[in-house]
């Protein structure tokens, strides 16, 4: 073999091996490479995925903490309310309240929801539960309607103050339960019903139906009117307090509105009533006098039955 072939041979050998070396060298970095990347990406998704892990679980804690945080929850029981829990709203201060849930409320499913609001002799400073005692309307309301909550507030007056309470409470009751918007009932008894009207003047749409008893009506009419919520006026004919006057004014003032809608007077009566009671209607079932006897409406079949009948 002649000098110059062997030096040709010796420079492809020479050649085919560096080329092989650097082939090599080249696929092995690209596989680190990609290990490397695959193991950033790995581990860039773990962490994405523990940061959304965190976040989610300190957004439910912060979220149930809040919850949980806005409300002091009462320790004493009667006839399966639990006493004097607080709201402690920011906007309208501790609101203070009485509360039933079936025991079948697990929160699967929506309840109806039932606020009622007493007299001056249920308000806060008469003390804790006066107005379950002295009042019959949330207990006779589970007999229309066992699966509804109940809350009874004890504010403080029956003005503006307890209206913007009652709103705010009624709000919380509804963010923080299961509940049938289409199902949401107040009743006002007194000073009560002076809150609840305040209320309807504000906020009616909140309600499917208001039944007002033995009182007066102090807000205004026009958003009644536009969302249309029921209101039913019972009162005795000679209540000793307000007498049945005021009621047969903001009854005609509603039908008057209606009218001015267009509406019709078969229209009209699904939307507004006024129940006076006579004389005998107390007398009859042992009622020292009117007022006084407006807890009567409690049991009143065709009142109550008007209310939960929307």
């Amino acid at each position: 073999m002649g000098r110059k072939l062997r030096t040709r041979l010796l420079s492809a050998v020479l050649f085919l091996v560096m080329f092989i070396l650097i082939t090599g060298c080249a696929e092995q970095k690209n596989t680190e490479d990609s290990d490397t990347a695959a193991s950033a990406s790995s581990d860039a998704g773990q962490n994405q995925e523990v940061q959304t892990q965190n976040s989610t679980a300190q957004g439910s804690s912060v979220q149930g903490t809040e919850k949980n945080a806005s409300v002091t929850e009462g320790t004493e029981e009667y006839r399966g309310f639990t006493l004097d829990n607080v709201l402690h709203s920011e906007t309208e201060g501790d609101i203070h309240f009485n509360l039933y849930v079936p025991d079948s409320y697990d929160g699967s499913r929506p309840y109806a929801l039932f606020m009622t609001l007493p007299g001056y002799e249920g308000l806060y400073f008469q003390g804790v539960g006066e107005n379950l005692y002295s009042e019959d309307f949330g207990f006779t309301a589970q007999e229309y309607n066992p699966e509804m909550i109940i809350a009874a507030p004890q504010l403080s007056d029956w003005g503006e103050t307890s209206a913007d309470q009652t709103i705010a409470l009624t709000e919380y009751l509804l963010d923080n339960y299961h509940i049938d918007p289409e199902k949401v009932y107040a009743e006002g008894y007194s000073g009560g019903g002076e809150t609840m009207s305040l209320v309807m003047g504000k906020r009616p749409e909140l309600f499917a139906a208001y039944l007002q008893c033995s009182s007066q009506w102090d807000g205004d009419f026009e958003l009644t009117v536009e969302s249309r919520t029921p209101v039913y006026f019972v009162i005795g004919e000679d209540d000793e307090y307000y007498g049945s006057g005021p009621s047969r004014e903001a009854y005609e003032t509603l039908c008057g509105l209606y009218r001015d809608e267009g509406l019709s007077e078969e229209e009209i009566d699904e939307l507004v009533v006024l129940d006076i009671k006579d004389t005998e209607y107390f007398e009859s079932q042992g009622a020292p006098n009117q007022h006084g006897g407006g807890n009567l409406f409690a049991s009143d079949p065709e009142a109550m039955g008007w209310l939960f009948g929307h």
